[in-house]
C-alpha cells in the first residue's frame, strides 16, 4: 500500500442504470479524505455463472478481472439493494468466485445496504455479512449500516440527508483507519 494513498474498490449489487445504490457509491466521491482514491468495479454483470469445474488456474477473463481488482484494492465498499429479503444474484456470483482465491481474507471491507422501503434492506445486509465473515474478510466495526428510503436520501446523484452524509463520512474514516491498521500489521491478504 502507497502510505499517502488508499485504493478502494467499490461494489454496487446493483446491474440496473438507474440503482440508488450505484448513486450511493458515486455521492462517495467528494466524502472521501484526501488520501482515498474510490473507484466502482463494473464488471459484475460480465462473469459466468459460478460453477466449481471452471474455478481453476485459469478463470474465465471477467473472472480474474474480477479477483485482479479486489486483490490490487487496499480496501473495499460493497453497496447493495435487497432482492426477495437476499443479497442480488449478480452479487452472489461475484463472491462465489473469489472463495477459493482468497481475495476478501483479511481485507477490510464496509458494507451499505440501501433500499426504498422502511427496512433499508436488513436482510441482505445480514447476508452479506454472513458471506462476507465467512470468505474471512475484516468487516470494519463502524463501517456497515443499512439505509431505508435511500431513494428521498439521494437526488440528481447527490446526498440530500445531513444525517446519512455524516454516516457516510465515518464509514469512509473508518474504512480508512482500519486499511492503515492492517497494512501496519501485514494483514494484507493474498496481495
Amino acid at each position: 500500500m502507497n502510505s499517502s494513498l488508499i485504493k478502494i474498490t467499490a461494489i454496487s449489487g446493483s446491474l440496473r442504470r438507474q440503482s440508488s445504490n450505484t448513486s450511493l457509491i458515486h455521492a462517495l466521491y467528494p466524502l472521501a479524505p484526501e488520501t482515498m482514491e474510490i473507484s466502482i468495479f463494473e464488471g459484475i454483470g460480465d462473469l459466468p455463472h459460478f460453477n466449481p469445474d471452471l474455478d481453476g488456474d485459469d478463470p474465465a477473463p471477467s473472472v480474474a478481472r474480477l479477483r485482479d481488482t479486489i486483490r490490487q484494492a487496499d480496501g473495499v465498499i460493497i453497496s447493495t439493494p435487497e432482492y426477495a429479503h437476499g443479497v442480488p444474484g449478480v452479487l452472489k456470483n461475484a463472491l462465489d468466485w473469489l472463495v477459493s482465491s482468497g481475495e476478501f481474507v483479511y481485507k477490510p471491507v464496509a458494507v451499505v445496504s440501501g433500499s426504498p422501503m422502511e427496512t433499508g434492506g436488513e436482510k441482505a445486509h445480514e447476508s452479506l455479512q454472513m458471506t462476507l465473515r465467512m470468505m474471512t474478510a475484516d468487516l470494519v466495526e463502524g463501517g456497515s449500516f443499512t439505509v431505508p428510503f435511500l431513494n428521498q436520501k439521494l437526488r440528481g446523484g447527490e446526498i440530500k440527508d445531513e444525517e446519512l452524509n455524516e454516516k457516510l463520512k465515518g464509514m469512509l474514516g473508518k474504512l480508512e483507519e482500519a486499511v492503515r491498521e492492517a497494512a501496519a500489521n501485514g494483514m494484507n491478504g493474498f496481495r
